[in-house]
């Protein structure tokens, strides 16, 4: 589990919002305590302050010490923060917090003859109280906290859940399979958080995103169906344009209209067969194939110069005509869009296609063949099926075909199944 996955953050987001809270409700309580035991203790003291200056002031102090005597002092007797407070205000209280293991709080009031009624009163216990009731708080946000934080992370993991279904059908539908959807389950009646009840917005992103799959499948198959049905009404009109053409008169006309008349039909054959791979009505015919011969052949046949390199005499099971028909395109491609030598390195179950020229368009890297789109300034170089044919003949055979670019050119990688399938 990835540290930032939702879930974590979630429960990072619900403990710092615990924490806050925690912290917050402790300092609270904390001065609210303190507040309280402060006042009792200056209560106190200026009781006592205050029952000592009458007694001294009822009457001539007795022959015998009062309990109260060693109460009345001198000014200079007291510690200074409360002679200077004394100075402004009678009576006067001050914390004494120079000995924090023995903290005490002063009253001090004056009396007749200018000496001072004086009374400490050691507040330590109510600072050992409100310590432990500060532990006390800590212990009770760390249980808190180890209760809250698991519930939070496993109430989380049913919206992360979701997510991850969403995100997981998006990289399906971005990588062509326009038949995936989200389609929740509605939830069932009961217990947890299916019983609140309404769409929250997980849902409205599900479906958006099974409406904008749908839309994209509806338009992907209209233009299929229209690619096909074009090549289908081209195709009767075209076989009788090429018999009449092969009826014309020898002459530098007739070579330039039959040339045309070619161009045409391969586009047309080309469609064809684009419109059968998007029907998923092409099946591969397996056999033991020699790839070094076969890459020879082809290469012959598209009448292009290429260098064949093997390594050994590697030998797969797979579709012949399928294979030659990839090999032709990407040798075709090569020799159009790049620059000679075009070589072709086959190994074992590996087939790869080099040239020298500028390599394959980012765009082309970054999305794929796109059909009518060549990736060059020259319009008139190609129709921009060929390596949309190779990747789908690869699909049928269930090859693997990469574009990369290297340090001096392009290159097209075939992988081929050692153990073909199906």
């Amino acid at each position: 589990m990835m540290v930032g996955s939702l879930r974590w953050k979630v429960a990072a987001l619900i403990t710092l919002a615990c924490c806050a809270v925690a912290a917050v409700v402790g300092v609270l309580v904390h001065r609210t305590t303190l507040e309280r035991a402060m006042r009792q203790g200056e209560d106190r003291a200026l009781v006592w302050a205050t029952m000592v200056a009458k007694e001294y002031r009822a009457g001539t102090p007795p022959e015998e010490p009062a309990p109260w005597t060693e109460s009345i002092k001198r000014p200079d007797e007291l510690p200074s923060p409360l002679r200077e407070r004394l100075a402004v205000e009678s009576p006067a209280t001050w914390y004494d917090d120079r000995k924090p293991d023995q903290p005490w709080m002063w009253a001090a009031q004056w009396v007749d003859g200018g000496l001072v009624a004086t009374s400490t009163m050691e507040v330590g216990s109510d600072m050992i109280r409100l310590r432990a009731l500060d532990r006390a708080m800590v212990r009770a946000a760390l249980i808190a906290l180890a209760v809250v934080v698991p519930i939070s992370v496993c109430l989380a993991e049913p919206a992360n859940r979701r997510l991850r279904r969403v995100a997981r059908t998006a990289r399906r539908i971005a990588n062509g399979d326009l038949d995936a959807r989200i389609a929740p389950a509605p939830p069932r009646r009961g217990g947890g958080l299916a019983r609140w009840g309404g769409r929250d917005e997980i849902a409205d992103i599900s479906a958006a995103v099974d409406s904008m799959a749908a839309s994209l499948q509806h338009r992907l198959l209209a233009e299929q169906r229209f690619t096909a049905d074009v090549a289908h009404d081209l195709r009767t009109p075209l076989m009788g344009l090429v018999a009449v053409v092969e009826l014309l008169e020898e002459g530098e006309t007739t070579d330039l209209v039959r040339g045309q008349v070619r161009v045409l039909r391969s586009l047309v054959e080309d469609l064809l067969e684009v419109s059968r791979l998007d029907a998923g009505a092409e099946v591969a015919e397996r056999v033991r194939v020699p790839l070094a011969e076969l890459a020879e052949e082809s290469a012959a046949r598209v009448g292009v110069e290429v260098r064949v390199a093997a390594s050994g005499n590697p030998v797969a099971e797979t579709d012949p005509r399928r294979l030659d028909r990839i090999l032709a395109n990407l040798v075709l491609n090569a020799h159009r869009h790049g620059a000679p030598p075009v070589e072709i390195t086959v190994r074992d179950h590996v087939i790869e296609v080099r040239d020298r020229g500028p390599g394959f368009p980012p765009e082309l890297l970054a999305d794929g063949p796109k059909r009518f789109r060549t990736g060059t300034a020259e319009r008139g170089r190609g129709h921009g099926l060929g390596l949309t044919i190779a990747l789908g003949q690869a699909r049928v055979i269930g090859a693997d075909l990469t574009l990369a670019n290297t340090s001096d050119g392009a290159v097209a990688v075939l992988r081929l199944p050692r153990q073909p399938s199906g």
